[in-house]
């Protein structure tokens, strides 16, 4: 038959088991703040060949307007 655990070792597990949710939530904010870091740096690299691209076309703002409006 198994030993019943007490409750301070119960407790203790439950301390144990918050710190490492604890610590896997500072992870997984840290990670979410890389992401938007790098999803920040990737529209700012499109909005640079955009640009590059409507210098180098020759075209109007306004012919690119119309162009991209549905």
């Amino acid at each position: 038959m198994a030993r019943k655990k007490s409750t301070e070792t119960i407790d203790a597990e439950i301390t144990k088991v918050k710190a490492t949710m604890s610590k896997l939530q500072d992870k997984y904010n840290d990670l979410a703040d890389r992401l938007k870091e790098l999803e920040d740096q990737k529209r700012r690299c499109e909005a640079d060949e955009i640009m590059d691209a409507f210098l180098k076309s020759g075209k109007s703002f306004d012919e690119i307007m119309t162009f991209l409006k549905p």
